[in-house]
């Protein structure tokens, strides 16, 4: 139960330190799922998205 007791007293015991630790989580899945489901969309959609078209239609400036 050591291991119980030393997470309460370091996140659960003051309402400031559990809310921070609840919005850094959050924060964190936020951006972990995001760029997960990015790539996912990418490798699905492959060669269909604007990035992987655009050389067909804009032309470059040749100076």
């Amino acid at each position: 139960m050591a291991i119980s007791s030393v997470i309460y007293n370091t996140i659960f015991r003051r309402n400031s330190i559990f809310v921070g630790t609840v919005l850094a989580g959050a924060f964190a899945f936020e951006i972990a799922f995001d760029s997960t489901v990015d790539k996912y969309w990418d490798a699905r959609n492959i060669g269909k998205q604007w990035k992987d078209i655009k050389y067909k239609y804009v032309e470059k400036d040749e100076e």
